[in-house]
């Protein structure tokens, strides 16, 4: 990345609208921006003022009518003179003006190239600055209070609180190193043992937090299983608004995956409907079946659709059921057309065959939308968007995931050193790779490549 340069890209999406910005930043954005002006010489006006005026074509023919915004370095997005031209929405006017800006001696910017230079100047860190894309890119209400959770800075406060911790930890160590003849001790075993387990514990929880942060973020995926003729389909039809699957009286209608989002009380959903579990000979409705218990070992929550009406046969898709469930997995037993059926049997077998203090039994009848009310708010709050908050910092990017795993290993050496009173210069080298592993995360350590990496899956014109 070449900051010398002055850049320039279409900052609104492509195709016809309204109006198009056009995004300038760099050492001539304002001179560049003006040669092609006709109006208030853009070389003189203030920081944070809009101005109406004309823009020219490369030729010097009349382009359109525009506002050009100036920002004055450093008080801009990118830390430099930022120029943003808002014309019509025009395609052919979008592209002129682009080449007229790249003649007059701009370049065009790549991918994430405004946000890296922000990142370059110190607008933010590199946490930060992965949050604008997840800003852009969030669909729902939950999604969106993560990424601006993360882009206001709570998850880089944590991790400086972190950071502060280790570097006391490590100079301690060092400072007895520097004086290992002297058999100096600076710090008790016990007060850094403390404090290395308190930092475990903190990397630990933010790196587990992962699970339900990229769940938010991608929306929760939501299997919902059980027998043939259970009511699956007719549950999600209820849940989506919309007549999405076949409901037939015939079992096994439902043989592949059926799945669309639903934003329930601003979290996204996915719903995905599988095929009935139970024996069969049918090629086809085996091969559905392989899928769903797929799915079922994949989702974030299962909902287990029981039929009240033949609560005697469920013990065998409990087995199929509970068989797959793995930790970190909600469950959500839905007792199912409880206006023709005995719920309270349903209730009292599917309690002789599992605890139901470790899963939610729901009542409802998917036919005429009795509980689906409770269903949808049980979901909610098994989604882990209550949890969003200032006081609790939940990880939604891999990379950072990737890195708080990698600090959670060298901090746990750290810790069993200290409990066998290994070697301070042992301890110290974890404890720096901890440090190093954090860091890397919000870009006080970082490399070209992992930056070219991170900013290349941006839009271009941000």
């Amino acid at each position: 990345m070449n900051t010398n340069d002055t850049i320039c890209a279409i900052s609104t999406p492509a195709g016809v609208g309204g109006i198009a910005v056009v995004r300038v930043s760099g050492p001539q954005a304002v001179e560049i921006c003006d040669r092609l002006w006709t109006g208030k010489a853009l070389t003189k006006a203030k920081s944070h003022t809009a101005h109406l005026g004309k823009l020219s074509d490369s030729e010097g023919n009349e382009l359109d009518e525009a506002v050009a915004t100036v920002f004055r370095s450093p008080k801009s997005f990118t830390g430099e003179d930022v120029v943003e031209l808002s014309v019509h929405g025009s395609v052919y006017i979008q592209q002129e003006l682009i080449n007229a800006l790249c003649d007059a001696g701009a370049r065009l910017a790549e991918a994430g190239e405004f946000t890296r230079r922000a990142f370059a100047a110190g607008r933010f860190d590199l946490a930060q600055a992965e949050a604008v894309a997840d800003v852009i890119s969030a669909d729902s209400k939950a999604s969106h209070r993560l990424a601006m959770s993360q882009m206001r800075g709570d998850f880089s406060t944590e991790l400086q609180h972190l950071h502060d911790s280790l570097l006391e930890l490590v100079s301690l160590l060092e400072l007895e190193l520097d004086f290992s003849e002297e058999d100096v001790e600076f710090a008790s075993r016990r007060r850094l043992l403390e404090l290395a387990t308190k930092i475990k514990t903190t990397v630990g929880t933010l790196a587990r937090s992962f699970r339900t942060g990229d769940a938010i973020k991608r929306g929760v995926s939501v299997a919902i299983v059980g027998e043939t003729n259970a009511g699956k389909s007719t549950l999600l039809n209820r849940l989506l608004r919309d007549e999405k699957a076949i409901v037939s009286d015939v079992h096994g209608t439902t043989r592949d995956i059926i799945e669309d989002t639903m934003t329930i009380d601003g979290v996204c959903f996915r719903f995905i409907d599988t095929a009935g579990l139970r024996e069969t000979s049918d090629t086809v409705e085996c091969k559905g079946i392989e899928r769903a218990i797929k799915r079922m070992e994949t989702a974030r929550i299962v909902v287990w659709v029981v039929d009240a009406s033949r609560h005697d046969q469920i013990a065998k898709t409990a087995a199929e059921v509970f068989g797959h469930i793995s930790d970190g997995q909600d469950v959500v037993v839905a007792v199912n057309k409880i206006d023709c059926g005995n719920a309270a049997a349903t209730i009292e077998a599917i309690a002789g065959l599992t605890d139901l203090s470790a899963i939610s039994v729901i009542e409802i009848s998917a036919a005429d939308g009795t509980g689906i009310d409770k269903l949808e708010r049980r979901l909610v709050e098994l989604s882990g968007a209550n949890d969003i908050s200032h006081a609790n910092v939940i990880v939604t990017n891999a990379r950072h995931h990737r890195s708080l795993v990698d600090a959670e290993a060298s901090i746990s050496r750290a810790i069993d050193g200290l409990n066998t009173s290994l070697s301070g210069d042992f301890i110290a080298q974890d404890l720096r790779e901890t440090l190093h592993h954090l860091s890397t995360i919000t870009g006080t350590i970082t490399t070209d490549t992992i930056l070219q990496n991170i900013f290349s899956k941006f839009c271009i014109g941000k």
